[in-house]
């Protein structure tokens, strides 16, 4: 069984900043790539920004430039900075990671949500 738990989310000003941080858990072999989708009111789900499991990373092009992801292999946990907030951020930010199990199975798992509000 394996687990994403997320933290950090909360409300901030506009042009404030937070950190999100995703702790995985559990039956872990090996995690490929990690990231971090977000889903605002009213819009689909969309992929924020993800790293590899080496140093690649991807960014949406409206985060680039104010959001940094990065990657703490050794406790199994993603970050995601977020400098210079808009309102337009504002969402439920969702942690995902594929992960291989020590069964050697390989599967997409998802955190529950953490909500982000920017908002004066």
């Amino acid at each position: 069984q394996v687990q994403l738990v997320e933290s950090g989310g909360g409300l901030v000003q506009p042009g404030g900043s937070l950190r999100l941080s995703c702790a995985a858990s559990g039956s872990i072999f090996s995690i490929k790539q990690m990231g971090w989708f977000r889903r605002a009111p009213g819009k689909e789900r969309e992929l924020v920004a993800r790293v590899g499991s080496g140093v690649s990373t991807y960014y949406v092009d409206s985060v680039k430039g104010r959001f940094t992801i990065s990657r703490d292999n050794a406790k199994n946990t993603v970050y995601l900075q977020m400098n210079s907030l808009k309102p337009e951020d504002t969402a439920v930010y969702y942690c995902n990671a594929v992960i291989t199990t020590y069964t050697l199975r390989t599967a997409d798992y998802w955190g529950l949500g953490t909500q982000v509000t920017v908002s004066s």
